[in-house]
């Protein structure tokens, strides 16, 4: 017996806040090198920011981006994230992405991997800009 899966094309659109200082930070160092280290590679930190529908980080809440983000680069700003977005509103509610890869911080535009999903994303794959 043979099952077929609809593949469906999903483009969505929200806005991703880091917070990493003041009352409320989204994004906690966890693990802190020694002064005299030369590059920032292991520097990590545990991530739980709001996802917006707006640019606003006032704007109506969608979702959560949590997951881990560590310095894996010698030469650069380069971070590994995995994570997953974890939405809470409207036909998404209740299902996530997670995205693994690299973030090229001081990149204007930045390309990840949608490596799988759960809920309405369950068999989710793509990328994520």
């Amino acid at each position: 017996m043979s099952i077929k899966h609809m593949e469906k094309i999903t483009r969505l659109y929200f806005y991703f806040h880091v917070i990493v200082d003041g009352k409320h930070p989204t994004a906690m160092q966890i693990i802190r090198l020694p002064n005299k280290t030369a590059t920032l590679v292991g520097t990590t930190f545990m991530v739980d920011d709001p996802l917006t529908e707006k640019p606003k980080p006032t704007s109506k809440l969608v979702g959560r981006a949590q997951g881990i983000s560590a310095f894996a680069s010698q030469s650069d700003f380069g971070l590994l994230m995995v994570m997953n977005f974890a939405f809470s509103e409207g036909i998404y509610n209740g299902s996530a992405i997670s995205i693994l890869g690299q973030n090229a911080v001081l990149d204007a535009v930045r390309e990840m991997s949608i490596v799988r999903g759960s809920g309405i994303f369950q068999f989710a794959r793509g990328y994520a800009l």
